[in-house]
Parts: structure tokens; C-alpha cells; sequence
């Protein structure tokens, strides 16, 4: 029996507490399993995967009925039902799109079959059936609800629902030439999977065409899975390395023409990023970006001619943000844009008065609007109402490493109303219907763990008042281990930081510090959620072992604190970010209880580089660093990263030599662990072995663990985690001894 029918046939008390578990498990699946979990087009139901098959829930009375059972998603001939990993549902509400049997592309698992479940007959069909197993990617069914269209082999196919019959839009696509998807790069960096776009009519498809062949070729060695090593070949732009040429082509579905946009500049130095069907005039929006990233204009484009015009540009300094909505490695995240007005406007993100705000930008030359205003930063958007005139949206004006709900009206002409409960501190999450009627809200803080309810938008409410989150905080609350505070260095610098103290503290005692690190762009280490002060790595509790565990995040690292906190970095990895770091260490040191003598780093990717900058670069400071898939080299890195954010190396050589470990590696003192993949696709073995030889040459001596075949998150093959875990956990308890001494 269902969760959802035991609700009702238990007592009032079991009830709540029913009611509370359905809500945790909704935040797991709205948050993270995107593809689960569908809000229907009215608004007031959803769409769960259950045991039962695919179930809809209607609002507020919770009543169900199931929507496609167990034995419709049974195939003929088969005797067990789809394994379902995501489903999307037609315009028209009478086809589900399923996705299964799915097999990983790079980050996320993006290929896999394709079925069609029909609503009204009862049918299940396969897509793609004469094309090669699981190689079918981002299916959609056309607005009319008669084609779907998909990529396979880096091909754009369209078929037709009634007939089966299969068409080939493009047929020129190769390993090197790819055609409504992406190269590894764009995934990687630009976040774009999904490569192609229905036309409201149906009638033609959009789609990105990444021209791979003159990005050289890095190989990766496979020595293990034969007897005789295998090539691993992948197109990869390092940094300085001229980019993939890019361009946007419409193809009509009747004849598989395709007609390419112009888009002035050269297709080599610039990125295409985003690219849609304008809803309003069935043109095209797309979005460039210069290869520097500081310069982005909008274009709007005539699908018929190609002829294109710029109707919006924008410039930075240092590089222009891309904001973008939702979950990046969901399954179904694609880069598109925030449509308002119907498809006359967009609401747009800009730092160009200091703080990431959000605009209302017309399409049609309007000036644009401010919509929110002050000395805080827009993080996430939740909702716009464009019947009332309001914007629903994620920031934290007063702290930093939280999140809040507020709203505020669409022409920039109100104030900031909060949303969120005053009583919940902490980390705020939303995942509103369609209508705006409900939302799914998630809340988690450092001691609280994470929970959800189902709420009614426009005034907060929790539509089940007993199963709600604050009446059953009581039970989510854990014993307060994590400490957040703030620090200041001698350059003036105030920096965010978390710690966890030994249990049974005794500040009589010194204490070994152990430091974990990103410091980069690429994320932020600092925020009141749950699991914040915990080690993945560390086999143990490091509190009970007697470690003091702290993080900070120095300039340069995402957190909404204005655009010259982000952008100070510019040009400056591997010196802003280590000096940062370095002189909030050396604050750290003048506590009591600290001992100088065991102060261990350790960081991952970026946070692996940031560790073996402060070991080579701060020697006096940090005794032990555990590094793990680290860069050592700078211009080993993708040059859309690399050059976003530091500039063309053609450009500023010198930074480049300043902030890679390897310049620095002569002045290890300290005890230093280095651990990567030989199958790294991100970032590559070569850094782990450019380390070594600068090691060796300087008599240095440390200690190596290559995973072979192992990729940038070192998951695969059997013992592999546990071993990684042990490793860590004995390598800090020989060099740096836990306990007070």
C-alpha cells in the first residue's frame, strides 16, 4: 500500500507524522532527482515515480490515482516495467515521454531509450527503435504532440508517433562535428547538454552544430582493462587553444534543410550559449559570449533568412555571469532563458551596478528596469507572477552563507518583502507549480536536517499545518556542533568561516587544525546547510578524534557579497585566493587552543590546486596538505574556465606562471599527499605527473596514490571509495595526530 493511502487510515498524530516523510522524500526528489517529480500544467497536482508506476496527487486534498500503472510501463514481451529515471509530459497532457536504460555522458547519465506512453490508448512505444541501444538523447515531443525529435551519434532525428517512421535531419555528424548536443567543454563549463529547440509550430528544430575537429586531441592511457593499453582520445581545448567553432542552424522538418543564422564575429572566438524560439514572434533569441567572456550580446535572429540583429550588450571588466535557473546537473537543466510578457520581455541578470540584480529586459527596445534594488545579491529565482506583478526570488542581504524567499514587484517600484519563516534560519529552497498555486518548500540549516512541505505560494502557509516543518522541528534539530564566524586579516579582508571543535573541548589544550579548501569561482564552501562541518573523506568523527575543522571563503569564491568580492580574483587565481587564505590561517594561529605545529590542508580539484599552493607558497604555516585531483600547471586546464576567469595566457603569461603550484613546488616543507586518476577527463593526469617532476627535481620529498581509470570524482571500481577514505584517514592521523595536547 501507498504512503500516500496509509495517510488516511491512520490515526490524526500518525497522520502528521505520515505527511512529514512524504515532504523529506519530495525534497530529495524536487531538488536533486528533477526528473521524478513534475508539477502539472494547472498547477494544482504533481507527478511522483512510485512503486505503483507514475502517480498524480491532486492539492490541496492529497487525493491520488495513478497515471501510468506498473503493466502499462511493461513493455510487450517483457515481464518488467521501464526502470524510469525521468519523465516529461506533452503540451496536451495525453503522452508521457520516458527515459530509461540511461548510460552517463561525461557528468550526468544523458543518454539511454526513449518510450512514448500515450494517456489515451494505453500504448507504450519506443523511439528510436533501429538506432543503436541507449544512444538516444534529450527526446521531446513536439508542441503539436505529434513528433518527437532526439540526437544519436551526434545526429538530430525526428519521428513521427503514428507511424514510427524516422527521419534523419542531419546526417554529416561525426565524433569531431557534433549536431544538437555539445562537446566536452560546453558541458562542462557552459552547463549545455541539450542542443536543439522545437519551434512553437512544429514545424522546425534549432539546434547548436560544434565544429571539434581543430581542438587537438588529449589522450588518456588505459593500461588495465587488456593486456595491451588502450588510447582514450578526447577533444579537449586547453587554455590559449583557439576554441570549437559554434554556430545555430534552423532545420525544417518537411524538407531537412537547414538554414544557418548569421552571427557576426568569428565562430572561433566567440561561444554561443543560450539560443530559443522567441514565444511572441517565432524568431530566435541568442545569447554570445566574446572568447574573453567580458563582453555578451543578445541577438535576435530570423530563422527563414538567418539575418540576425543585437538588440541588448553588456561589458565587464573582468567577465560577464551567466545566471542560470535551476539545478545544472539535473537531468533536464537546460540553459534557457527567463521568458515574461508573453515572450516580449525577459528578466535578466546583471552586476552592473555592483550587485547581481535582476532586470526586466524588453525585446522590442524598451527600456529596461531594475526590478531588485539595493546592496544584496539576487542568488535564484523562484517564480514570476505576472498577473499581480511580482517576482518571487532567493537572496540573503544580511548573511551570506543563507538563503531566503522574498518577492517584490515586476517594475522595480516596491521594496523587498520576505517570504520565508522569520523561525527557520538557515537555507531556503523552492520548487513552485506552474500556476504559482504551490510550492515545494525545502529548509535545512547546519544542525537542522533537511525537510519539506508543501505550501501555498502567495502567503507561505503550509497546506497540512501539523505536518508542516516548524511543527516538527523538535524532531529534525541535532546537537549544534558547527560553529560559523568571521574573520579579519591583516589586509583587512573579512572572511566567512565554519568550525568544528573537538567534542569534550578544553581550550586549555591545543589542538590539531585541520583546513578544508576550494577558494576558486567555482563554488563556495561556507553555507548553513546540512552536512556543513563534515568530512566525506575522513573515516570517523574528526570531532570525537580531537581535530578543529574549519572552512573560509576568501575573495573570489561565489558567495552573494557583491560583484567586486567575486571579481577581485580576475587574473589572480592562485595568488588573491592563496594570500586569502594564508592570512586568515595566520589569525587562526593566534588562537590558544591552536597548535602551530598541526596545521594540515586539504582540498579537491580547485581545492587540491588551493592546497598545494599554501603548502609551496606558505610552508611556515601549513605542516600537512592531502591533495586531490588538483592542478598543477594552469595551462593545463579547458580554456573556457581558465580564461574566464584569468584572461588570454597570450595576454598575461606572467599570472598564469604566478598562480600554478608547480612555479612554487622547491619550497615543500611539509608532509604532502598527492592523489589523482589516471582516467581524468577534467583534469588530467599530466598535472599530477608535471608535480612530480618538479618535485623529484628538488629532492622534495611526498607521497603518491594514482586510481587508475579513475575519472575527477575517483568513484569507480570495486574498494575504491572505502580505499581513498583509509588512505586520507591514516595519512592525517600519522602527520597531523588528532587530540589536545
Amino acid at each position: 500500500m501507498h504512503i500516500i493511502t496509509l495517510l488516511f487510515s491512520f490515526k490524526k498524530k500518525l497522520k502528521t507524522i505520515f505527511f512529514f516523510i512524504l515532504f523529506v522524500l519530495l525534497s530529495f526528489q524536487g531538488s536533486s532527482q528533477s526528473g521524478g517529480f513534475k508539477w502539472s500544467k494547472d498547477g494544482h497536482s504533481y507527478y511522483s515515480v512510485q512503486n505503483e508506476g507514475i502517480v498524480q496527487y491532486t492539492l490541496p486534498s492529497y487525493t491520488s490515482k495513478v497515471l501510468i500503472s506498473k503493466k502499462q510501463l511493461t513493455p510487450a514481451g517483457s515481464d518488467k516495467p521501464l526502470a524510469v529515471s525521468y519523465f516529461n509530459i506533452s503540451e496536451d497532457e495525453q503522452k508521457v515521454l520516458l527515459f530509461t536504460n540511461t548510460k552517463r555522458v561525461w557528468r550526468i547519465n544523458t543518454k539511454g531509450d526513449y518510450w512514448i506512453s500515450n494517456l489515451v490508448t494505453g500504448q507504450l512505444q519506443q523511439l528510436g527503435k533501429t538506432l543503436p541501444e541507449s544512444s538516444l538523447m534529450f527526446a521531446k515531443i513536439s508542441p503539436d504532440g505529434k513528433l518527437a525529435a532526439y540526437v544519436s551519434d551526434n545526429n538530430l532525428y525526428v519521428e513521427n508517433l503514428s507511424t514510427s517512421k524516422i527521419k534523419a535531419l542531419t546526417t554529416d555528424g561525426t565524433t569531431t562535428l557534433i549536431n544538437g548536443t555539445f562537446d566536452w567543454v560546453y558541458e562542462e563549463e557552459f552547463f549545455c547538454r541539450d542542443g536543439f529547440r522545437w519551434s512553437p509550430d512544429s514545424k522546425s528544430i534549432a539546434y547548436w552544430q560544434i565544429d571539434a575537429s581543430d581542438t587537438k586531441t588529449f589522450y588518456m592511457i588505459n593500461n588495465t582493462d587488456s593486456i595491451y593499453s588502450q588510447i582514450i582520445p578526447i577533444e579537449y581545448p586547453k587554455t590559449g587553444e583557439t576554441p570549437s567553432a559554434c554556430k545555430v542552424g534552423v532545420v525544417t522538418v518537411d524538407d531537412a534543410k537547414t538554414t544557418w543564422m548569421s552571427i557576426p564575429g568569428d565562430a572561433r572566438q566567440n561561444y554561443l550559449v543560450r539560443m530559443e524560439f522567441i514565444p511572441s514572434t517565432e524568431k530566435l533569441l541568442i545569447q554570445q559570449l566574446n572568447r574573453k567572456q567580458n563582453q555578451s550580446k543578445l541577438f535576435m535572429a530570423e530563422p527563414n533568412s538567418g539575418v540576425s540583429k543585437v538588440i541588448y550588450e553588456e561589458k565587464d571588466e573582468a567577465w560577464v555571469d551567466i545566471y542560470r535557473t535551476g539545478n545544472k546537473y539535473d537531468i533536464d537543466f537546460t540553459n534557457n532563458f527567463i521568458w515574461h510578457n508573453d515572450g516580449k520581455n525577459i528578466l535578466w541578470t546583471s552586476e552592473k551596478d555592483g550587485w547581481r540584480h535582476l532586470y526586466n529586459l524588453s525585446l522590442e527596445g524598451k527600456e529596461e528596469q531594475l526590478i531588485t534594488k539595493g546592496h544584496y545579491d539576487f542568488i535564484d529565482l523562484s517564480y514570476i507572477d505576472s498577473k499581480k506583478g511580482l517576482v518571487y526570488f532567493l537572496a540573503s542581504p544580511d548573511n551570506a552563507t543563507q538563503s531566503y524567499l522574498y518577492k517584490t514587484p515586476l517594475n522595480g517600484k516596491g521594496t523587498l518583502e520576505l517570504m520565508s519563516p522569520k523561525s527557520l534560519q538557515g537555507t531556503h529552497g523552492y520548487n513552485v507549480s506552474s500556476t504559482g498555486a504551490f510550492a515545494v518548500h525545502t529548509f535545512s540549516n547546519h544542525f537542522t536536517k533537511p525537510a519539506s512541505e508543501i505550501i501555498s505560494l502567495a502567503n507561505h502557509k503550509p497546506i497540512n499545518t501539523e505536518g508542516s516543518i516548524e511543527a516538527n522541528l523538535s524532531m529534525l534539530q541535532e546537537t549544534k556542533k558547527v560553529e560559523f564566524f568571521k574573520i579579519t586579516t591583516a589586509d583587512g579582508v573579512e572572511m566567512d568561516g565554519w568550525m568544528v571543535k573537538p567534542t569534550n573541548f578544553d581550550a586549555s589544550k591545543k589542538y590539531p587544525v585541520v583546513l578544508y579548501v576550494y577558494s576558486e569561482p567555482g563554488t563556495a564552501t561556507v553555507k548553513d546547510t546540512y552536512g556543513t562541518g563534515r568530512n566525506r573523506n575522513y573515516m570517523g568523527d574528526m570531532a570525537d578524534d580531537g581535530y578543529i575543522y574549519i572552512s573560509l571563503d576568501n575573495r573570489g569564491t561565489p558567495a552573494p557579497k557583491g560583484s567586486a568580492w567575486r571579481k577581485s580574483i580576475y587574473s589572480k587565481i592562485g595568488q588573491i585566493n592563496i594570500r586569502d587564505q594564508a592570512m586568515a590561517a595566520k589569525e587562526i594561529l593566534k588562537w590558544n587552543f591552536v597548535d602551530p605545529e598541526r596545521m594540515a590542508v586539504w582540498g579537491w580539484s580547485g581545492g587540491g590546486t588551493t592546497t598545494l599552493n599554501l603548502m609551496f607558497q606558505y610552508p611556515e604555516i601549513y605542516k600537512t596538505g592531502i591533495s586531490v585531483a588538483a592542478i598543477s600547471n594552469l595551462l593545463t586546464y579547458d580554456n573556457v574556465y581558465q580564461e574566464r576567469y584569468m584572461g588570454l595566457p597570450q595576454e598575461n603569461m606572467e599570472d598564469y606562471v604566478k598562480g600554478s603550484p608547480a612555479t612554487y613546488a622547491k619550497n615543500l616543507q611539509g608532509n604532502l599527499l598527492v592523489i589523482h586518476g589516471t582516467g581524468d577527463d577534467n583534469v588530467h593526469y599530466q598535472n599530477a605527473e608535471i608535480l612530480i617532476n618538479e618535485l623529484v627535481k628538488y629532492n622534495k620529498q611526498f607521497q603518491f596514490m594514482p586510481y587508475p581509470n579513475r575519472t575527477h570524482g575517483i568513484r569507480e571500481g570495486e574498494g575504491t571509495t572505502k580505499h581513498l577514505n583509509t588512505l586520507f584517514t591514516n595519512y592525517l592521523k600519522m602527520y597531523c595526530p588528532p587530540g589536545g595536547r
